[in-house]
């Protein structure tokens, strides 16, 4: 038996239904944003830094557990090369050239750079290519642009808001450095061979004296 038609208007209202219905199921959530990934208790990264041209290396040396950050630059055909900035997480930083032996310090009033300070407050900007390698990459405080490779997790390039770009050439989790290697020589604690002790110094990011990354916006 042929079953009764149904009414005109139930089949225009399951046509439109049908019509209503997405050609493919609904996507999923859209995944969160990826957070950065904190930065190892300890590590040696070879940086080489370009300010507007000036050129230079710096080794960098973080130490969380020991409260410490060092960051040794040798800049393009400096006589007087290496250039030493000495961070502790007492607050205080150390600024000297031993070829001059020339030192000054500065009383910054923060410690160094927590594992996981770009996670408050980092806006994530998407992927991109940086040198050929594919990075997630955040800005943070209207200072620095942060690139993070996403296979290897591993830091590739920071750019700051002055222009200088730092590129990461090497990334050694685990890294430490001796001992002795961190203490201030003794003249920055004299008034001996010239030098120039500043209490209330800021850190900027000019050349010869500066932390790369300002630890009072961060």
């Amino acid at each position: 038996m042929t079953p009764p038609h149904l009414p005109v208007t139930v089949t225009v209202a399951f046509l439109l239904l049908f019509l209503c219905l997405p050609a493919t199921p609904p996507a999923a959530a859209a995944a969160a944003d990826p957070t950065p990934t904190p930065w190892p208790p300890q590590f040696h990264a070879t940086l080489v830094m370009d300010y507007h041209g000036n050129m230079s290396v710096a080794d960098l040396w973080y130490d969380w557990p020991g409260g410490r950050n060092l960051h040794v630059i040798r800049y393009q055909l400096a006589a007087d090369a290496p250039y030493y900035d000495n961070e502790w997480n007492n607050g205080t930083s150390f600024f000297y050239t031993p070829a001059r032996r020339t030192c000054r310090s500065a009383a910054v009033g923060v410690g160094i750079l927590r594992p996981d300070w770009l996670r408050p407050g980092a806006i994530y900007l998407g992927r991109r290519d940086a040198g050929g390698f594919d990075c997630h990459v955040w800005a943070k405080a209207d200072f620095i642009t942060y690139y993070e490779d996403v296979k290897t997790k591993r830091p590739v390039k920071w750019v700051f808001y002055t222009g200088r770009i730092a590129y990461v050439m090497s990334f050694e989790v685990g890294a430490v450095l001796e001992d002795a290697a961190w203490q201030a020589p003794e003249y920055c604690f004299t008034k001996d061979g010239g030098l120039a002790t500043d209490t209330t110094t800021k850190i900027s990011d000019g050349h010869h004296g500066s932390s790369f990354i300002p630890r009072s916006v961060l």
